[in-house]
Parts: C-alpha cells; sequence; structure tokens
C-alpha cells in the first residue's frame, strides 16, 4: 500500500529528530503545550482489579482539573462493564465516556463476540469505543478480514466515535503499522490508535510518525479526517510533547483539538498538572 515513503528505522529517526529540534509553532511556549495535552487526554484504568470505587475515583478526577485553573481532561476510558456508571458521573461535564470493547487487549474472539461487546457498551452509554485489531490475521496477510472486522464494528457503533488500536508493537516494521493504518480508515475508523498499554514497546515515536504520514496521505487522497491516538507508556509531561509535536508538524493545526487528537494515558495526568502547578 505505501508506494512513496522510505521507512527505513534510519530515515524515520532522522526525520523524526528534525522535527524535534524545531520550535513549536503553534503554541507560545512549553506550558501552553502542556495545558493542550492535558486537555487532550483520556484517562485511563484498564485493569482486571478495577472496581465501582476505583472507576468512581477516576471520574472525580477526571473533572477536578478545573477546579485548579486547568484543562481538564477529554475522556475517561474503561471496560464495557463501567460505561454505564462513568457516563452517568460525567453527564454534562463535556468529558466523553470511552470504553475499550471487541476482545480488548487481544482480539482474539470471534467477530460475533466482538460485535456483541461493542453493542454492550455503546447501549451503556459508551461515546467512544477504543477496539483492537486483529494482529494475527493482519500478520497472516488476511487484510481483507481485518478490514471486514473494523467495518462491522464501525457499523455497530453508528455515530459513536471507532478508535482503531493497531497495537504497533507487534507489527514487526513500519511499512506493516503504515498498512495497517489505511486498512484501519478505509474500513471507517475515526481514529488510529497506536497500541493497547498491555505490550511492550507500546507507542513509540516512529509508530506515531508512520500512522501520522499515512492519515495525511489518506486526508490528501480522500479529503477524509482521521484523529490520532498514541496510548501506552507515555507517563512524563517530555513524553507527551514529543507526540504534540509530531502531529503540529506533520498534520497541522487543524488537529491541535480534542476532535482529532488524544493522548492515552493513566499518570500523565498527575504529572503534567504538578509540573504546570509548579509542584
Amino acid at each position: 500500500m505505501n508506494k512513496h515513503h522510505n521507512f527505513s528505522p534510519e530515515v524515520v529517526a532522522g526525520q523524526i529528530a528534525g522535527i524535534l529540534a524545531d520550535p513549536f509553532k503553534e503554541f507560545g511556549s512549553k506550558h501552553d503545550a502542556m495545558r493542550f495535552a492535558l486537555g487532550i487526554l483520556d484517562l485511563t484504568t484498564l485493569e482486571g482489579a478495577d472496581t465501582k470505587q476505583k472507576v468512581e475515583a477516576l471520574c472525580r478526577k477526571a473533572v477536578s482539573f478545573s477546579e485548579k485553573g486547568l484543562p481538564n481532561v477529554a475522556a475517561v476510558c474503561v471496560y464495557p462493564v463501567f460505561a454505564r456508571q462513568v457516563h452517568t458521573l460525567l453527564e454534562g461535564t463535556g468529558i466523553h465516556t470511552a470504553c475499550v470493547a471487541g476482545a480488548f487487549p487481544a482480539g482474539q474472539s470471534p467477530i460475533h463476540v466482538k460485535l456483541a461487546e461493542v453493542k454492550y457498551a455503546v447501549e451503556e452509554g459508551a461515546d467512544e469505543i477504543d477496539m483492537v485489531i486483529s494482529r494475527g490475521k493482519l500478520l497472516e496477510g488476511e487484510y481483507i478480514e481485518v478490514f471486514d472486522e473494523i467495518n462491522a464494528i464501525k457499523e455497530v457503533c453508528g455515530n459513536v466515535h471507532l478508535k482503531v488500536i493497531l497495537e504497533t508493537g507487534e507489527l514487526t516494521d513500519l511499512p506493516r503499522i503504515y498498512d495497517a493504518s489505511v486498512i484501519a480508515m478505509k474500513a471507517g475508523g475515526d481514529f488510529i490508535k497506536t497500541s493497547t498499554g498491555k505490550i511492550n514497546p507500546a507507542a513509540t515515536p516512529e509508530a506515531a510518525y508512520v500512522m501520522l504520514q499515512a492519515i495525511r496521505d489518506y486526508y490528501e487522497s480522500t479529503g477524509k479526517i482521521t484523529g490520532f491516538k498514541p496510548a501506552g507508556g507515555i507517563s512524563t509531561p517530555e513524553q507527551a510533547l514529543v507526540y504534540v509535536r509530531l502531529v503540529e508538524s506533520i498534520l497541522g493545526p487543524e488537529w491541535l483539538n480534542p476532535v482529532l487528537f488524544r493522548i492515552g494515558a493513566s499518570r500523565l495526568a498527575d504529572n503534567l498538572a504538578n509540573e504546570l502547578s509548579g509542584k
């Protein structure tokens, strides 16, 4: 699918280094860029030990940043069994309810099971669905089957935004990440997302660079605007700002908003808030 990019590791590393060497264009200061990063976070808890009490505390945290003069996060991301609770607690706040669904994180379930879980999450109040592709099928070259699964899940989502997780750490090379990105966008994904956060490596600047090139190429050829979400292992302000710089440089200011750009994290919000507050 990739006909005109050189995605050799050396070339990609050089391109990223060049982007990171330039100053921000759309932000007056690092402080402004960090405020922006806080406002596009998907505050996340995706553990087997999650409880209603833990989810409630996360929702309280999600709305607490504005009390400190900071932006609140964009969404709270949980498993489907907590969707109704999050939707109820966040109603009227402007913070979205996001759910992982469709056999997260492995993707190794039959399609009817995936569709049932997505349908359940939507009915429980999810504003956004984060699904994961079948990496095994992609690695076997079953691109059409991967496309069909994403497309079927998007149909169940209806107007609910669909973020398609590629799990880039399992795709083995950068050209395959590009191909997976294009498949996800053609199949109806509203966002493409790097990782589940359950394997290493999770989000990397290299994977992000390739995915952003795919988003730009797809936009230029079709006019369709697709969002981007790096997730997994992003815990410091410095790490978050790498992805802000990449989006700003490759996609431009039109993507610098929570409708088209999210960062998935659990610890990052506190670290950004502390630095912004001078703690």
